[in-house]
């Protein structure tokens, strides 16, 4: 934690970059994943069809390089996922939360920490396009992962605007995670369902190291043991 905490100004920047990226990389990805035999059926939902028909004529260079079960950019994740989730554990720090907030934090960052262990092992460990043992292994991971992701994020979110967060868009961004992932996977890939947590702690991010990303506020919970 010493290590985080040293480097928050660096974590936090890393972070906001980050979710710029997944914002753009997360919209090739999935103009590649609707390439393949089971991405073509995304492009059912007339929100998704939309944009990524034409979308994928415009980039057809950058996306039609070769097999698109290999090209298209799902190590991407990993990177983007741990950069949020290292810029939560500062935050967490910083904050001193009272015993509700805590348990709070540690069930969106336990969320957290499985989903970047899961896109880990889904795509880290798959380079042939041949899927082996460890992508069922990482999926076992993925799932209760997003789900913490989603409901910590959002009881989190919600705890942060009870409290009096100073720092309001990034409270309602967690508060709002579950309909904004619903409304963003109508339009685009699963990754992408994660973006509202990234600009969160993205645009926390951009405060550290200053110690105002989420304002301490006075106790007013006994504080945790």
């Amino acid at each position: 934690m010493s290590w985080l905490m040293e480097n928050q100004r660096l974590i936090g920047r890393c972070a906001w970059v980050a979710a710029w990226v997944g914002l753009a990389a997360g919209q090739l990805h999935a103009l590649s994943r609707h390439a393949t035999a089971a991405g073509a059926e995304d492009l059912a939902l007339p929100a998704t069809a939309a944009w990524a028909v034409p979308a994928a004529k415009a980039l057809s260079p950058l996306l039609g390089w070769g097999n698109p079960c290999l090209c298209h950019l799902r190590q991407i994740w990993f990177p983007l996922f741990l950069a949020f989730t290292l810029c939560a554990f500062v935050i967490y720090k910083q904050r001193r939360p009272g015993r509700w907030e805590t348990w709070v934090w540690r069930v969106a960052l336990t969320g957290y920490v499985l989903a970047c262990a899961g896109v880990f092992a889904d795509y880290w460990t798959q380079w042939t396009g041949n899927y082996n043992v460890l992508f069922q292994v990482g999926w076992i991971m993925t799932v209760p992962g997003l789900l913490l992701t989603m409901v910590g994020s959002t009881v989190l979110g919600i705890t942060l605007l009870v409290r009096g967060s100073a720092v309001r868009p990034p409270a309602l961004l967690l508060a709002l995670a579950i309909p904004l992932a619903w409304l963003i996977l109508l339009a685009t890939s699963l990754g992408n369902a994660v973006l509202p947590v990234m600009f969160a702690f993205g645009i926390l991010g951009r405060r550290l190291p200053t110690g105002s990303a989420i304002a301490d506020l006075p106790a007013t919970e006994a504080p945790a043991r």
